[in-house]
């Protein structure tokens, strides 16, 4: 009787489930800031958009360096403690955002927030203001990017444990839909909470849900071979790959995982690193920068009914489109007979052409807001289906125990590259907002000119990316530790 007409038991799909919370748990800790930076920080801390392009660089740049760590953590700590432990770190860092006002206030001697707020724009009690509250900032963002940089390294590994690898990308999809999700709820809670209880109690009550999170794992995940939850059926279909190799569970075990610094010695791993380097930073680019865009662009606050439901579209665009990304080389591999890495890089040159709607966004958006929205969240759904692939393309070359460690590799060159995006961003801005007319671009002046600029590159992003990954492997060749 063949594994389809056994009686099976599900057990990966629910693991697949928590793993999609943890990711929008984590794109919710990530979104608050941008969502309460406009209206609610900016005016408290008398920053500028430069102020604001230093911090989420340095996210991403902090976040670049530990995962390069990250990865190989998770391999070493194992998938169940090691994921417990990053979200710990993370839900704590997103926690102690809340205390920035009031230690902002007590090292520059104010006797409360309110009395910080009220000093004079300019003033060098603002800008040292601006400097402390800053460098505390800094801080919370970087024990959060500590935390955040094991999500994806740790659901990785566990997908790889979990799914054949014809299903790892649509399970990849499904979890990392997460990001989107997470995305498309926070402008409907986090504006509403920081306008009703504060902008404090935002980060605290959000990031107080990863702690829920830990109950359900430390009791629900286990390696398939050890689980009760998962019968002979499930565990011969998720090893169906190896099904000729008759020690499949002493592999997995005994498995030799590749050194770190050997990675770097394989074209594949530069393969994936090029894919993340020139992508990530779009998708954080329109993560951190869309509610301000939609506040300076078209007047839309973020906790004003049109400004939620200008980014409640752009992510749920994201969400609806995005979760068909990982199943397409699904239909390329069972109904084209492709092999699982060609049909990856089909999906992948197919969606990489998605982003290039971005380019239409500013021009278009002389005539109504709706269109930017529409348009990035369409560049958005790309990249989520993008990166479903990409990352699935690990299992594909590298063996189980080393898949962590090629995660958080690419994820670091996906940081440092959002690092730039996010820097340059930040100082183009100001200085465009600053030149006001002198500053032109295609037509557009000032700040719509700085804009239009960056959606440029993210709209070619992809389609430089895929032709740098094709280039360096063009051909499916596993790599065996």
């Amino acid at each position: 009787m063949s594994t389809q007409q056994k009686l099976m038991s599900n057990w990966r799909w629910w693991l697949c489930s928590l793993l999609f919370v943890a990711t929008t748990v984590n794109y919710l800790d990530r979104q608050v800031l941008s969502l309460t930076y406009e209206e609610f920080i900016k005016p408290e801390f008398h920053w500028t958009d430069a102020d604001y392009g230093k911090i989420t660089s340095f996210f991403s740049i902090f976040y670049a360096i530990a995962c390069l760590f990250a990865g190989k953590f998770v391999d070493w700590m194992g998938t169940k403690r090691g994921y417990l432990i990053a979200i710990f770190v993370w839900s704590l860092g997103a926690c102690l955002h809340a205390a920035c006002g009031w230690a902002t206030a007590h090292i520059e001697g104010f006797d409360s927030v309110e009395a910080m707020r009220a000093v004079e724009v300019g003033s060098q009690a603002a800008l040292g203001v601006a400097s402390t509250a800053v460098w505390l900032f800094l801080l919370c963002r970087g024990i959060l990017a500590l935390g955040e940089a094991g999500n994806f390294p740790a659901a990785i590994k566990v997908t790889a444990e979990y799914f054949p690898k014809k299903d790892r990308a649509f399970a990849t999809s499904l979890f990392n839909a997460g990001a989107s999700v997470g995305a498309l709820a926070a402008p409907l809670c986090i504006p509403p909470l920081a306008k009703h209880f504060g902008w404090e109690m935002a980060f605290i009550i959000i990031g107080g849900l990863g702690f829920i999170w830990m109950f359900f794992w430390q009791f629900m995940y286990d390696k398939p071979e050890k689980s009760k939850h998962v019968n002979e059926a499930e565990l011969e279909y998720i090893h169906q790959d190896d099904a000729n190799d008759k020690v499949v569970t002493e592999q997995v075990v005994n498995e030799k995982a590749i050194p770190m610094l050997q990675c770097f010695k394989y074209k594949q791993t530069w393969s994936f690193i090029a894919g993340k380097f020139f992508t990530d930073g779009v998708w954080w680019f329109f993560l951190f920068w869309a509610p301000s865009y939609f506040q300076n662009q078209f007047g839309y606050k973020a906790s004003s009914g049109m400004g939620q439901a200008l980014i409640f579209t752009l992510y749920a665009i994201v969400t609806f489109i995005s979760i068909g990304g990982g199943y397409l080389p699904k239909v390329f591999v069972e109904k084209r007979g492709m092999e699982p890495y060609s049909g990856r890089m089909l999906a992948m040159m197919i969606f990489a052409f998605f982003p290039l709607v971005a380019l239409a966004a500013q021009p278009l958006g002389q005539y109504s807001a709706w269109w930017p929205a529409i348009l990035i969240g369409l560049a958005g759904a790309g990249h989520q289906a993008w990166s479903a692939n990409l990352f699935s393309t690990i299992g594909d070359m590298f063996p189980k125990s080393t898949i962590a460690t090629i995660t958080g590799i690419g994820a670091m060159a996906g940081g440092i590259g959002s690092m730039l995006i996010q820097y340059v961003a930040g100082q183009l801005f100001t200085h465009a907002e600053n030149a006001g007319e002198a500053f032109r671009f295609l037509g557009f002046s000032g700040k719509p000119a700085g804009y239009f600029i960056m959606f440029c590159f993210c709209g070619l992003a992809y389609i430089i990316a895929w032709s740098i990954m094709k280039s360096l492997v063009p051909k499916h060749k596993p790599i065996e530790a």
